[in-house]
């Protein structure tokens, strides 16, 4: 004879093959798919495998290892792997899955249909409602770490177990109002709800004696998971930006963009990516959009051992996505239990523009400029210029658009005095309108070195950026810079270590390093560490650009023309090697290989942008003095970047003596 299901023993409706979940949503067991009134939802086999496991654990909190047990069956598999599946999951669920699908963290998943009781799906078994009620406890803790101090008290202690004697009391008090099915399942659930106030206090006891906060993150690629390649952009630009976020916080190590982009697209192991950047913690990220709304996925993992810290799905319509970028860096920093002071919040809360449209302008303008070629670089300006017009007042899209203009000139595409003036213009309004603003702070301390030639200023500048934001690598590499071309190399070499070991994967920081070496005569440690470079990437060409200098300058002539026809090849059209290897050729005693250079280079030249100072050098090689300072001249009066090196480079050393070359020096402030 049937008879009605207790309160407490009710299950998930199968009809039909199918487990109702919600709303519109089920598990179609015959064709092993989720669906959506009546339709398949794309889920690959594991993922679906997870969900479905979950389901038919449902309300009960099932530790990850258990359902890599259960679904992978003895493979081999790591946590990210099951990470990727719940994200999975979450974005086949839809804007309701934060709610059904939750992490707690460092425990596990669950999946809870009603995790509030309002009756709309179906109670929890009486042997499940004390792991939830911990459930509960836990994560409401987890969202107050980093705001609470870790310090135990007995007064704290006594509080605990007066909330512990509520709890019985409220126990006691549901008891009298749950129908009276059977008084043996009475008395299970009163001691099951004792139990679970009693894992209250215990929780309560456990936040108090965390781990110390973590102190160092990799905010990986987020994965664009839309289908569609032209909103790269923004999966790009909202990982970045919680980077650049998290970045000003002086407590938190964050690595920067160039030392995560390695990892884009490939499968994370947080254990490896943990060894690899000597960071605590990695996040990943997954963006979806499908119509006005955006869902963006984290998950917070602890890199000493791939455990699960927090995880989260966040559901928002496009105007909300503004907001959304503080929001995450927000919760982050609360999960690292990072100590933040009124300033700290402040920053973490502070949005450059609340209008939509030139946000994901300025996303796209950053998008475009990180691609780091000439085209690419005048079409963020352009989309820098759209997202100011659409906001005047946004400071960051101003500094956006500095450092744009400012890498044009540094790259040898075009003359320091078309891009300059642009960067430092644009540099300038945007710290009248926020002096706060480091990126701005930085790139005018460049204009200021490169150009203008300002060596106070430039310092100033520089020192200010770091002062805003310490852990800035590139703030350190700048100065660096600095003090490298003003001959302050030991001064040199050490914020450039400072830099390297704040972002130890980044190309240009590791291969600047060697070059600092190099000029302060340190010539077996700038080999090494070009070396290191290359081991990072063999086809970076400044790092083969730089070591065929320091070949060159020891009389290894074969080395040097080695290097920097690897160069060569791998720069894409940039005549800075080409240049070094015609001044290789000069000094190695291939003179028609050296004047054939230059003829290669004037005929460049008709086109394209070619630095006068290129000319100058091939022809010191030569040993054609009034050439070579006829071209110092000319660059001297462009104002070139490359100028500023004549105090620190060997090989104007045979011209020192002449007063031509001095009066250069003088003009450019790099002599009394």
């Amino acid at each position: 004879m049937w008879q009605r299901p207790g309160p407490l023993e009710r299950l998930a409706t199968v009809i039909n093959d199918r487990i109702h979940l919600y709303k519109e949503v089920a598990l179609d067991l015959a064709r092993g798919c989720l669906v959506r009134a009546g339709e398949p939802v794309h889920l690959r086999p594991q993922s679906y495998e997870v969900l479905k496991y979950l389901v038919e654990n449902k309300g009960r909190l099932i530790s990850k290892d258990k359902i890599i047990e259960a679904v992978w069956q003895g493979r081999a598999v790591t946590d990210g792997s099951l990470g990727k599946c719940i994200e999975e999951v979450r974005d086949a669920l839809g804007e309701d899955a934060g709610q059904y699908v939750r992490n707690v963290r460092g425990r596990g998943y669950i999946f809870d249909p009603d995790p509030i009781g309002n009756g709309k799906s179906l109670s929890l078994r009486s042997e499940e409602i004390n792991v939830v009620s911990m459930v509960i406890e836990d994560e409401e803790d987890d969202n107050r770490a980093g705001s609470q101090d870790a310090k135990r008290t007995d007064t704290g202690l006594q509080t605990d177990f007066a909330h512990e004697a509520n709890a019985n009391t409220a126990a006691l008090t549901l008891l009298s109002k749950v129908p009276r099915y059977d008084a043996l399942a009475l008395l299970v659930l009163a001691g099951l709800l004792v139990t679970a106030a009693g894992a209250f206090t215990y929780m309560k006891f456990r936040s108090s004696t965390r781990a110390p906060a973590i102190t160092s993150i990799a905010i990986l690629p987020f994965a664009n998971v839309s289908g569609d390649p032209n909103l790269e952009y923004l999966s790009d630009g909202i990982g970045e930006g919680i980077t650049n976020t998290l970045s000003q916080l002086p407590a938190l190590r964050v690595m920067s963009r160039n030392s995560v982009f390695r990892y884009k697209g490939r499968e994370i192991d947080a254990l490896a990516v943990g060894r690899d950047l000597s960071v605590q913690a990695v996040l990943t990220g997954r963006v979806v959009q499908r119509d006005d709304v955006l869902s963006v996925s984290v998950e917070l993992v602890d890199a000493r051992d791939n455990s699960n810290i927090w995880g989260e799905q966040f559901n928002r319509k496009l105007p909300d996505l503004v907001s959304l970028q503080s929001e995450i860096s927000r919760d982050v920093s609360r999960k690292l239990q990072t100590r933040l002071s009124g300033a700290d919040e402040r920053k973490l809360a502070k949005n450059y523009t609340a209008n939509e449209e030139a946000y994901r302008l300025y996303l796209q303008g950053r998008y475009y400029y990180l691609k780091l070629t000439q085209p690419e670089i005048r079409k963020a300006i352009s989309f820098y210029q759209q997202a100011i017009d659409a906001d005047p007042t946004y400071a960051l899209a101003y500094a956006g658009m500095a450092d744009a203009y400012r890498t044009l000139p540094i790259g040898g595409w075009v003359p320091s005095k078309e891009a300059f003036p642009q960067a430092k213009a644009a540099a300038n309004r945007a710290l009248e309108l926020d002096d706060d603003l480091t990126e701005a702070h930085v790139v005018l301390g460049w204009v200021e070195f490169w150009f203008d030639w300002d060596w106070n200023a430039a310092e100033k500048e520089l020192k200010r950026a770091i002062e805003l934001s310490p852990n800035n690598s590139d703030a350190h590499r700048a100065y660096a810079q600095l003090l490298s071309n003003l001959a302050r190399h030991d001064e040199a070499i050490a914020e450039a270590k400072l830099a390297r070991e704040l972002d130890p994967l980044t190309l240009i920081t590791e291969a600047l390093e060697g070059q600092f070496l190099f000029y302060a005569g340190h010539y077996d440690e700038a080999i090494s560490r070009l070396h290191t470079t290359l081991q990072i990437n063999p086809d970076f060409w400044v790092a083969h650009n730089n070591l065929g200098r320091v070949y060159l300058h020891q009389g290894r002539f074969d080395e040097a023309i080695d290097e920097l026809q690897k160069a060569i090849k791998l720069s894409n059209g940039t005549t800075e090697p080409v240049t070094q290897m015609g001044y290789a050729f000069a000094k190695s005693g291939r003179r028609p290989q050296a004047l054939a250079t230059l003829t290669e280079l004037r005929s460049f030249a008709q086109n394209h942008y070619v630095p006068a100072y290129n000319f100058a050098m091939i022809y010191n090689g030569l040993d054609e003095k009034d050439q070579a300072l006829a071209y110092l001249e000319r660059s001297l009066e462009e104002r070139e970047v490359q100028i500023t090196f004549i105090k620190i480079d060997m090989r104007w050393d045979e011209l020192r003596s002449d007063p031509r070359f001095q009066e250069i020096m003088r003009r450019v402030g790099l002599a009394p």
